[in-house]
């Protein structure tokens, strides 16, 4: 059995089919639909936090694959108080072929998975996104027809988006580069971890305190909130910190003419991007909100089928 929870656990070759896979899944819904192979099977999706995109792109994508999902509120699982996590991971195995989890605390969905005896899937936490991080490289190849080589700048909080995308880019042979203050860099833990990922690929991860020297030569900008959920009683400290990061159209000059621009959302336009970059001719931030749904029918599919 395998799980989706960390893009470090997972090789190249892997990711790469899952992308292979995706583009496969998408054709083949466009072409007229998907073909039911998840027939008679359940997801099991366990909120902690809410959503617009990962709900309805797994629910979704079930759907297309002639499968169900449940959705589980916070008010109906309180992971770890009302039950224990255990417990949570075992019952929903016996009623459902997999557990995609949208957690606060990322040893949430791990312990899931120790306990659980069907795939884990990991929709978010604190510590990571690699749904979104993948299916953010189903979009860079889409539009460029490649991946290694290319450059990724990230502006802003190294949160858990940034340390999906590293892990990725690292995977995938694309340089990574960060820029944020530095209260706001990557963790230490994973700055090793994609480390050790890049050794493979022999591409760099580079942390910068200037925008500018981060999206110089840049083929994709990247950027996201500056203030996720549960972080509310930092906001003043982090948009005064964070305020130079603003990927805005001065920005962009900066980075290759043919360069795209890419947020996970949701934006708060204003301050991490501007209305001109998110609707401009080099946003492709609502292309990536739809392959959200295809790359994660190829978890599904790989996972559950």
């Amino acid at each position: 059995m395998q799980d989706f929870i960390d893009l470090s656990a997972w090789s190249g070759e892997a990711l790469r089919q899952l992308i292979e896979l995706a583009i496969h899944l998408k054709t083949e819904w466009q072409a007229g639909g998907n073909r039911p192979v998840l027939h008679g099977k359940v997801l099991a999706m366990v909120f902690q936090k809410p959503s617009l995109r990962t709900r309805v792109s797994f629910e979704v994508g079930m759907l297309h694959l002639g499968g169900h999902a449940i959705m589980l509120g916070p008010n109906e699982i309180g992971l770890g108080q009302r039950e224990s996590i255990a417990d949570v991971a075992r019952v929903l195995s016996g009623y459902a072929q997999g557990i995609m989890a949208r957690v606060f605390d990322h040893t949430h969905v791990t312990e899931l998975a120790a306990h659980a005896t069907v795939p884990v899937i990991n929709g978010l936490s604190d510590d990571q996104h690699p749904c979104q991080a993948m299916s953010d490289m189903l979009t860079i190849y889409e539009h460029f027809g490649r991946l290694d080589g290319l450059r990724i700048a990230y502006i802003g909080d190294g949160n858990n988006m940034a340390v999906s995308l590293a892990q990725a880019a690292m995977h995938f042979g694309a340089q990574f580069a960060l820029a944020a203050p530095e209260v706001y860099q990557l963790p230490a833990q994973a700055v090793a971890a994609a480390v050790a990922l890049a050794n493979s690929t022999g591409v760099t991860l580079e942390q910068h305190i200037d925008p500018e020297a981060a999206v110089r030569g840049a083929d994709v900008i990247y950027t996201d909130t500056w203030v996720s959920m549960g972080q509310e009683g930092e906001s003043a400290a982090r948009l005064a910190a964070l305020r130079p990061y603003q990927v805005n159209e001065r920005l962009i000059s900066q980075a290759r003419r043919h360069a795209i621009v890419m947020h996970c959302l949701p934006a708060h336009r204003g301050q991490e991007i501007t209305d001109g970059v998110a609707d401009g001719p080099q946003s492709v931030i609502f292309q990536q909100a739809a392959n959200r749904l295809h790359l994660q029918k190829a978890i599904l599919v790989q996972l559950m089928r």
